[in-house]
Order: C-alpha cells, then structure tokens, then sequence
C-alpha cells in the first residue's frame, strides 16, 4: 500500500483517520471531516478515490473523524455537527455510503472502537467522555 504519506498528497492534507473494509479490498480515510474511500489493488496500491458520503443527516452536515467498519462493510463513524444540538454522536453508514442509524450522544463524538470479547461494544470517545452500547454487529476482525 502507498504510504499515508502519499494518501495525504492524494486526498489534499494530513489523514486523520482511517479503516479498512472486513475483506480489505477498500480503505476509507478522514480527511477535514470528509471520508475518501480508494481500492485496494491486488500490489496493494490504492486507486479509485471516492468521496464516500456526503455525511448529512437532515440537511446538517455531520463532520466525521474516527471511524470503524463492522463484519458487514458498514462504517460506523464519529459524528460532530458544531453547534447543531442532537446531532453528536455516531454515525452508521452501508458500505454504498447510504446513512442507516446514528446513536445520538449530548456532546461531539472524536472516536469509535469496537471491544468486548465478541467485538460487539461500541466505544464512543465524546469531548467530556467515554460512552459504551452493545449493538447488533460485530466490528471488523483486525488484521
């Protein structure tokens, strides 16, 4: 794979997050809020830069920064709207970018992780604190 170097170079800053897809074939990476999604070629460089979502839930733009995919490809993201009150949190979206749920949090959410001994814990890191909610899904086995 081309350095994160280069994918800053690519996207147009420095990456601030970034996941790959359960099978690898695709890595997303957060730049200024915005997710780009590239292929993963069989010499693992990365081609076919896309702008993943456009990251708005009811007309209010949700910047991301920490992401994680899930065992189905879906991307589950951190969400801060700025001052646009109830919209913090996560963000969930398919693998298509489709939006498909968000976890509503009273404060910006930075970061998400899976955990538990099943992956199935979200652990949200908001701006004052660490929130946790078993969900329905498993998050992407590393590696």
């Amino acid at each position: 794979m081309r350095t994160l170097r280069h994918l800053a170079l690519v996207i147009g800053g420095a990456p601030n997050g970034i996941a790959f897809s359960p099978d690898h074939k695709k890595v997303y990476v957060v730049t200024g809020g915005v997710v780009a999604s590239f292929d993963v070629g069989n010499d693992n460089r990365v081609s076919n830069r896309k702008q993943f979502a456009d990251f708005m839930i009811d007309g209010i733009r949700c910047s991301t920064d920490g992401i994680r995919s899930d065992v189905n490809g879906n991307l589950w993201c951190g969400s801060n709207a700025g001052r646009n009150a109830g919209y913090g949190g996560v963000t969930v979206w398919s693998p298509e970018g489709k939006a498909l749920g968000r976890i509503r949090l009273p404060e910006a959410c930075a970061n998400v992780a899976f955990g538990g001994p099943k992956r199935n814990r979200l652990f949200m890191t908001a701006s004052q604190s660490l929130y946790a909610v078993y969900v329905n899904t498993q998050g992407a086995a590393p590696g």
